[in-house]
């Protein structure tokens, strides 16, 4: 990619709480093997390899998790694995990377990518990246990726298209005209039937300066913290006040900090088999081929007069007689019994469980 030094930045810190209870806090989603055999990070840093030299990609995780990270992506530099003291949410995480790759470049061209998302048609995917690259290396435009969307969903974050931007091949960029959080289900209905609405990726395309510059305009707060924290870097004030600053610096998202702000940018709508797999009932879109009553079972198990349901047993063997649209999950002694239509909502059940006390669980 001629004239731009390429940086991946790979936001790894989530807690994967609605896939309890596989995943865990010493094991959350992006260190899981959900879909295939290798895990959601390895999948995401194999995506990016080719496209961005392995030196240049930084991967972001939560305190205690970096030992992980290199042992399951052993071809990234140790050195790029970056642990947050504590979570402070993404747009935290995306200023601290950006500080540190302005250092190196403050013009290099950043690809913020979640770990924990499936994408099928790697390809494809590349050749979106390679587009939202060339629309953001000259420093004006924050790009995003939106996902055509293939049904109403609820759970998701939408983009509005404006007018037509440019094309590029078979891909079209169009300003933003706004960010809107997840729908009810009407309104999903009418965002999929107009065809101008598109999945919220979380995945963006910008260079340093220019998301340090918004920052700076829209988070004050923000950049102060982490002018602080850069300030430190490479003497021997680095470590404490890393740990100083950092769990005091605003908790809010990229997207409502930024991108939901900012007048300048673009979105590129993709088609290359995208899931972000936020839910088991998402998990049994590709977890295996659902039965004649559409039971997605992995794992020993008889389901008998039951329709609709989730199924993932890692030790033990289900039956199940009379039942409909329930998620069922065993992992080691913990067991998951969710309506289907609540699955979104596990994290409520994970911190009753903590209240409770039952952290040996979590």
């Amino acid at each position: 990619m001629a004239g731009a030094t390429l940086y991946g930045v790979i936001l790894a810190g989530g807690s994967g709480e609605r896939f309890w209870p596989v995943s865990s806090k010493d094991r959350p989603k992006q260190f899981l093997s959900l879909i295939g055999e290798k895990t959601m990070l390895q999948q995401t840093v194999e995506r990016l390899v080719g496209f961005v030299n392995p030196s240049n990609i930084f991967i972001l995780t939560g305190r205690g998790y970096g030992n992980l990270v290199r042992e399951q992506v052993p071809e990234i530099p140790a050195a790029n694995v970056i642990e947050e003291p504590t979570g402070r949410d993404t747009a935290a995480a995306v200023g601290l990377a950006a500080m540190l790759l302005a250092r190196r470049d403050p013009e290099g061209v950043m690809v913020v990518l979640p770990a924990d998302h499936y994408i099928a048609d790697v390809e494809r995917f590349r050749r979106v990246l390679a587009t939202a690259v060339a629309a953001a290396r000259n420093g004006e435009w924050l790009v995003t990726l939106g996902i055509t969307p293939t049904r109403p969903e609820t759970g998701y974050g939408y983009i509005q298209r404006g007018e037509l931007f440019r094309t590029d091949g078979s891909l079209a960029l169009y300003r933003v005209l706004r960010f809107t959080e997840k729908p009810d289900l009407g309104r999903a209905r009418r965002f999929l039937a107009s065809g101008k609405y598109f999945w919220n990726s979380g995945m963006f395309v910008w260079r340093t300066d220019l998301i340090q510059a918004l920052i700076q305009e829209y988070l004050p707060e923000l950049a102060a913290g982490l002018e602080e924290i850069g300030a430190a870097l490479g003497s021997a004030a680095e470590g404490p006040t890393i740990e100083q600053i950092y769990p005091t610096l605003p908790k809010i998202s990229i997207d409502y900090g930024v991108m939901e702000r900012a007048k300048n940018v673009l979105v590129i709508p993709a088609d290359f088999g995208w899931d972000d797999v936020g839910t088991w009932p998402a998990w049994a879109r590709y977890g295996g081929t659902p039965d004649g009553q559409g039971n997605v079972i992995e794992g020993r198990g008889v389901l008998v007069e039951s329709s609709g349901c989730v199924i993932r047993t890692a030790n033990h063997v289900i039956g199940a007689l009379g039942i409909r649209d329930l998620v069922i999950v065993e992992e080691e002694g913990r067991l998951l019994v969710c309506a289907k239509e609540r699955a979104q909502e596990i994290k409520r059940l994970v911190a009753a469980l903590k209240e409770a006390g039952y952290d040996d669980a979590l």
